[in-house]
């Protein structure tokens, strides 16, 4: 990656009017013409949004988009919107028992709501915020349930395929515990069992960092430098031993899905933010000092942010996969600009914007801490990214394309990816994860800009 040390949150700022005037549009096209009967809409095909009934996590998304479009305009039509649609239709998502998605779908609706109406963005009311905040304290505890217990004394929140596997995605869900946590909340478990929800979290935050992050130390023949992320480890479920890497949408076991990076890389940043404001004495029942509880994810957060540097596209943009078949073929591609139409490896631009974000409050919680030097890097490294997902080719700006942001990858080894006719490799599409993570990623830039309100999840 070419990271743009000259770019600024300001600067963007007539990029992001363009882009707002766009996401407007494509909001409401796609609340009028969606049928809720036939599922969540989850990537386009041939420009429309369509569905793929794999587990229902991308509603949050649509719904967290129009709340994200009022934030940014003040715009009421879209605030009416995605409150009314949260009421309606995202209950389900709340006690689902069967996902590890409920950071995805609940705070991109009840959390966003409720911190509109902590910021006074939008009118005060004490029983509409105790019903955005019973639900996240109930979708906290859901979550947390699906737990996994391991050999080493730990745990974690087990993917939909089941208690013997660990994605890497779920820890930017995991963040919905220590804000059901933040609320008072608790599991309540056989014989009146109360689990805290933030031990929990604590330990799945841990568990993901020994098994599914790389540190270059030889664990196997490819562990050769920092930064390498595998989607899933799989766990022996009658001892709790770990067995081995594997992955869902990757290319391998032993490469990096790079929207699997992207999760951690973003969702540890967003613990770090988190727990500077989490006391040392409310980890110490868990048997956890918080010095090297935050020195471990700064690690992994530092290690993945590299990565990502290091495997990227001049524009921050990488490859759906770093050790996908046609990586080889573009040799030292890092200092030149991305061709998401290249028809040898598609790139994927949702995990550009998850991880432009991760970069964004990894360099914000750095420069906070005095290391100005590395905060300023990866602030710049985010911007960069910003920059080139409000331009084309990434930026939608076809009337008659449903999505946000192009050049999105949803899962390649099943063939899922629209291709193109005439074309060996898919591209030009968007997915509702991608869009979503966009609307984030530019929110967060336009907060700077205008100097507002620094938005958390927990805030």
């Amino acid at each position: 990656m070419k990271i743009d040390r000259r770019m600024t949150a300001a600067r963007l700022r007539p990029a992001i009017d363009r882009f707002l005037d766009l996401t407007g549009r494509k909001i409401l096209a796609i609340d009028k013409s969606w049928d809720p009967a036939t599922g969540t809409p989850v990537f386009t095909q041939r420009g429309r949004y369509a569905t793929r009934g794999w587990t229902e996590w991308t509603q949050g998304f649509q719904y967290g988009c129009a709340i994200l479009q009022y934030d940014m305009t003040g715009d009421e039509a879209f605030l009416q919107l995605g409150r009314q649609r949260t009421v309606d239709r995202m209950a389900p998502h709340v006690s689902h028992v069967g996902v590890h998605d409920h950071g995805f779908n609940n705070l991109s609706t009840y959390g966003n709501l409720r911190r509109l109406m902590l910021e006074g963005r939008i009118t005060y009311d004490p029983r509409e915020l105790e019903f955005y905040e019973l639900a996240i304290k109930l979708s906290g505890a859901v979550q947390a349930a699906r737990w996994t217990p391991i050999a080493d004394g730990n745990g974690f929140i087990h993917s939909f395929n089941g208690p013997h596997s660990l994605f890497s995605d779920t820890i930017r869900s995991v963040r919905i515990l220590c804000l059901a946590h933040q609320l008072g909340h608790v599991l309540m478990g056989e014989g009146d069992r109360s689990i805290n929800l933030l031990g929990r979290a604590i330990a799945h935050t841990q568990t993901t960092s020994r098994y599914n992050v790389y540190f270059g130390e030889g664990r196997d023949t490819w562990d050769v430098a920092p930064g390498r992320v595998v989607h899933e480890s799989i766990f022996n479920t009658k001892d709790g031993n770990y067995r081995c890497p594997s992955t869902q949408q990757g290319y391998s076991a032993f490469s990096t899905w790079t929207r699997g990076m992207a999760w951690i890389l973003c969702g540890y940043a967003e613990q770090l933010e988190f727990f500077r404001t989490v006391k040392p004495a409310a980890l110490e029942p868990f048997g956890v000092n918080k010095r090297a509880f935050v020195a471990m994810m700064e690690r992994v957060a530092r290690a993945t942010a590299e990565f990502h540097i290091e495997n990227s596209f001049a524009d921050g943009v990488p490859f759906w996969d770093t050790g996908a078949p046609g990586v080889a073929a573009f040799g030292r591609y890092t200092n030149v600009a991305s061709d998401p139409y290249n028809d040898i490896e598609p790139l994927d631009s949702s995990a550009a914007s998850i991880c432009a974000q991760g970069l964004l409050r990894l360099g914000n919680y750095l420069s906070r801490k005095g290391d100005t030097s590395a905060g300023s890097r990866y602030r710049s490294a985010a911007l960069t990214t910003a920059a080139a997902l409000l331009q084309e080719p990434y930026l939608s700006t076809s009337p008659r394309h449903q999505g946000i942001t192009l050049h999105a990858i949803y899962h390649r080894p099943n063939n899922w990816d629209y291709i193109p006719r005439g074309r060996r490799q898919p591209c030009g599409e968007s997915a509702m994860w991608g869009d979503y993570h966009t609307m984030e990623l530019i929110h967060l830039v336009l907060r700077e800009a205008e100097n507002g309100p620094y938005p958390t999840f927990f805030g």
